[in-house]
C-alpha cells in the first residue's frame, strides 16, 4: 500500500517543555568529531610515549649501559680485593708461624726480626681486609643502582601501558559517541539540538477547494529561506490527509502522492521508500518551489481533506531545525465525475495565517521553478556534504512518526 506522505523529519516542535537550565547540552556532530580528533591524538602520543618507555626499559636492561658496566666493575674489583686479603691473611699466618717457632736459643736479633715481620703480615692483612669490605659495599652500592634503573623503567613501562590503555577507552568512547550522533537522526532525537525557526517559511498553492476522486491535482511547494543564513541541506515535507464524512478510520491509502524530480525529469512517487529530493543548499532570502501533484483513487466516497506541510534542514556543523509544522489548505474530496474546485492560493490555514514570502524574497536560481547554486539532490547523492546530512532522509520515516500519530490522532483518524 502506497503511504500518501512525505513523513516529516524529527519534530523539534514537539520536544518536551523543559527549562532551559535544566536542558542538558548535546554536543553537536562538528564538536564530537572535534573531540574524536582530540582522543586520537592523545592516543597516538600515548602509544609512541609507550614505545620510548620501552625501548628505554631494553637498553637499561641490557649489559652495555653505565651503570651496568659500573657494577661489573665493582664485582671485578671485589674478586681482586678477596685474593688480595687470602694472600695477606696467608703471610701473616706464616709470620705467626715462625714467630711461634722460634727455638729457646734463637737469638734476640732473630725474635726481634720475626717480631717485626709478623706485625708487618698482621698490618697488611687487616688492610686487606678492609679494601675487600670496601669492594663489596662497592658492589652492593653498584647493584642496588642498576636494580634500581631497571625497576623504575619497568615501572614506568607499567604507568605507560596504563595511559594507553586509557587513551584507548576515551578514543573508543569518542569514536562511538560520534557515530553514533552520526546515525542518530535515523530516529534519534535532537529536539534539544535541533531549532524550530519560524522564518523558514514553507507555504502550498494550487491546491483546490475541492478534489474530485480520480484526477489529478497539480500544486506547488514553496520554501523560503527568511533566517539570514544559508542551510546546507533542506529537506521539503508534504503531507496529504484524507478522513470520511462519518464515522472514524482514514482514507490515506487512497491518497497518491507524487513530486517533480528535476534530476530524472519524471515523477516520483513519495512514500517510505522515496523521499522528496533535497534543496542542497537553500541561500539566505532565497525560495524554491518544488512542482507536485496527488491522486485519489476514483473509488473514494465524499470526504474531507487537509494538508500539512514543513521544511527541515541539517547543517554540515551538526546543527539542524525545521519551519514550525503548518497546517495548509483544507478541501473537501467529492466523488469521481464531480464538478473540481477552484485551485487556493497561497495562504494556509491553522495554526495562523502565513503570507506569500515577501516581495524582497528571492529565488534562488532567479527563476521559480528551482535552484541554481542549491540543486534539488536526489536522497543519497554521494555529493551530500556530510553523513550527518545524509542520516536526515531517513529520519523522515522514523523520526517524524510521532508527530504525525499526534496529529491524525487528534484528526480522529487511524495512523
Amino acid at each position: 500500500m502506497t503511504t500518501p506522505a512525505l513523513l516529516l523529519s524529527i519534530s523539534p516542535a514537539l520536544a518536551d517543555d523543559k527549562p532551559s537550565a535544566q536542558t542538558q547540552h548535546k554536543p553537536s556532530v562538528a564538536e564530537l568529531e572535534k573531540a574524536a580528533a582530540a582522543a586520537k591524538t592523545a592516543y597516538d602520543d600515548a602509544v609512541a610515549a609507550e614505545a620510548a618507555t620501552f625501548a628505554a626499559l631494553k637498553v637499561i636492561m641490557s649489559d652495555t649501559t653505565p651503570l651496568a658496566l659500573a657494577a661489573k666493575a665493582a664485582k671485578a674489583a671485589a674478586v681482586e680485593a678477596a685474593t688480595a686479603k687470602t694472600e695477606a691473611d696467608r703471610v701473616a699466618a706464616e709470620a705467626k708461624a715462625v714467630v711461634d717457632g722460634l727455638s729457646g736459643t734463637a737469638t734476640d736479633a732473630e725474635r726481634t726480626a720475626a717480631a717485626t715481620a709478623l706485625a708487618k703480615a698482621e698490618a697488611g692483612a687487616a688492610a686487606a681486609g678492609e679494601a675487600k669490605a670496601a669492594a663489596d659495599a662497592k658492589v652492593l652500592e653498584a647493584d642496588d643502582a642498576h636494580d634500581d634503573a631497571r625497576v623504575g623503567a619497568a615501572r614506568a613501562l607499567s604507568l605507560a601501558r596504563g595511559v594507553t590503555k586509557e587513551a584507548l577507552d576515551a578514543k573508543t568512547a569518542a569514536d562511538e559517541a560520534l557515530a553514533k550522533a552520526k546515525e542518530e537522526p535515523v530516529g534519534g532525537d535532537y529536539s534539544d539540538i535541533c531549532v524550530s525557526d519560524a522564518k523558514l517559511t514553507v507555504v502550498l498553492t494550487g491546491v483546490p477547494s475541492t478534489v474530485v476522486a480520480g484526477e489529478k491535482v497539480d500544486f506547488t511547494y514553496r520554501v523560503t529561506n527568511g533566517t539570514g543564513k544559508t542551510m546546507d541541506q533542506l529537506i521539503p515535507g508534504v503531507f496529504i490527509h484524507v478522513n470520511p464524512r462519518s464515522g472514524h478510520g482514514s482514507l490515506d491509502y487512497l491518497v497518491h502522492l507524487q513530486r517533480w524530480s528535476p534530476s530524472s525529469s519524471t515523477w516520483k512517487t513519495v512514500d517510505v521508500e522515496d523521499h522528496m529530493e533535497k534543496i542542497s543548499p537553500l541561500k539566505a532570502g532565497a525560495h524554491v518551489d518544488v512542482k507536485m501533484r496527488f491522486t485519489i483513487d476514483a473509488s473514494a466516497p465524499a470526504a474531507n481533506g487537509s494538508t500539512q506541510v514543513t521544511g527541515n534542514y541539517w547543517n554540515v556543523d551538526g546543527t539542524c531545525g525545521q519551519s514550525p509544522t503548518t497546517h495548509g489548505p483544507d478541501f473537501a474530496v467529492a466523488v469521481a465525475g464531480s464538478k473540481p474546485g477552484k485551485p487556493g492560493g497561497d495562504t494556509p490555514g491553522k495554526p495562523g495565517a502565513t503570507k506569500s514570502p515577501a516581495s524582497d524574497v528571492k529565488p534562488q536560481s532567479g527563476t521559480p521553478a528551482g535552484p541554481v547554486n542549491g540543486s534539488l539532490a536526489a536522497t543519497g547523492s554521494s555529493s551530500e556534504p556530510s553523513r550527518l546530512a545524509l542520516a536526515s532522509g531517513a529520519a523522515l520515516v522514523i523520526g517524524a512518526g510521532a508527530m504525525f500519530a499526534v496529529r491524525r490522532r487528534e484528526a480522529g483518524s487511524r495512523v
